[in-house]
């Protein structure tokens, strides 16, 4: 199964504090008609039971208009996105692909037709439907589902969205600027989450020498340092549950990554999705802090809910 969110460091309440645990707590924009990107192999989610459940980490939004504007054009479009946030609460999202004349995607009769023959939907489609699903999740943005036939184009909307719900936590109002089409810069980029979610949160780093990822390390550890893999009785009880625990997830997603180059192609680890999921967003704001060649520690305020 792939997938590539973001996510979002956005923990979703689950049935079981295990199940929850074991999964987990949004990169360049290519285009929606990638061919490796298979909309029936990506784990849609929903957001009825965070919806109901009491925020119980993480900095609530501040008001205002955030923005976020690619800087480069891929296929002849780059991505224009906004999130106004009033009385603390997402009041309205914008999400469009815009060419060097400023005219939507949606608007583009010839594109639209290849690619519904491609894959059986277009921007006019896709936009609009992530556009609201923004809108009706707010800072739920791992809910997002990703829209059959344009999973590429609905992974780095994740990504996008988080960024811009950590921008409006932080009361930032600058534009974000994401070096799409840029190279990566060589040096090392780090993100962490700043809130614990049944006694872990995430840190990742990656390496990036001759413009490659050369290595990812990607954990999730407590409140001493000590990382997941090495808590032999939590990987015991998950195996016997998932048939997979952090010992192996861990370094099957971080693996991927170096070989992969692109979180869009690495495979979602049966029996860690969200965990995988998670991993694919954050490994996206590194990729995109490496285009940018900021190497400042991304601090994640990742909103935690209580059962």
């Amino acid at each position: 199964m792939k997938l590539a969110k973001t996510l979002t460091g956005i923990s979703v309440v689950a049935l079981s504090a295990l199940t929850l645990a074991a999964c987990g707590s949004s990169s360049s924009s290519k285009d929606s008609s990638s061919s490796k990107a298979t909309s029936s192999k990506v784990a849609k989610k929903s957001s009825s039971s965070s919806a109901k459940a009491k925020q119980v980490a993480g900095g609530a939004l501040k008001d205002g208009t955030y923005k976020l504007d690619e800087l480069g054009y891929s296929h002849g479009y780059k991505v224009q996105m906004a999130l106004t946030v009033k009385n603390g609460k997402v009041a309205d999202t914008s999400y469009d692909y815009v060419n060097k004349d400023g005219k939507s995607k949606t608007k583009d009769a010839d594109y639209e037709k290849q690619m519904k023959a491609k894959v059986k939907t277009g921007p006019k489609e896709y936009i609009p439907e992530l556009n609201k699903s923004f809108k009706k999740n707010g800072v739920n943005t791992d809910a997002i589902d990703v829209v059959s036939g344009a999973t590429e184009s609905s992974l780095t909307f994740k990504n996008y969205a988080a960024q811009l719900v950590q921008a409006a936590q932080a009361g930032n109002t600058k534009t974000i600027q994401i070096h799409n089409t840029a190279k990566m810069q060589d040096g090392t980029y780090s993100l962490a989450e700043k809130n614990y979610s049944h006694g872990y949160r995430v840190v990742f780093s990656i390496v990036v020498k001759g413009g490659k990822i050369t290595e990812s390390q990607y954990d999730n550890v407590d409140k001493n340092g000590k990382s997941k893999t090495q808590d032999t009785s939590y990987e015991k009880q998950m195996k016997k549950v998932n048939k997979v625990g952090p010992v192996e997830y861990t370094k099957t997603l971080n693996d991927a990554l170096v070989k992969t180059q692109n979180p869009a192609e690495v495979d979602v680890v049966s029996g860690a999705t969200e965990s995988s999921t998670t991993f694919i967003g954050y490994a996206q704001q590194l990729i995109n802090a490496a285009q940018a060649g900021n190497t400042a520690k991304i601090t994640v305020d990742n909103i935690v809910y209580g059962e």
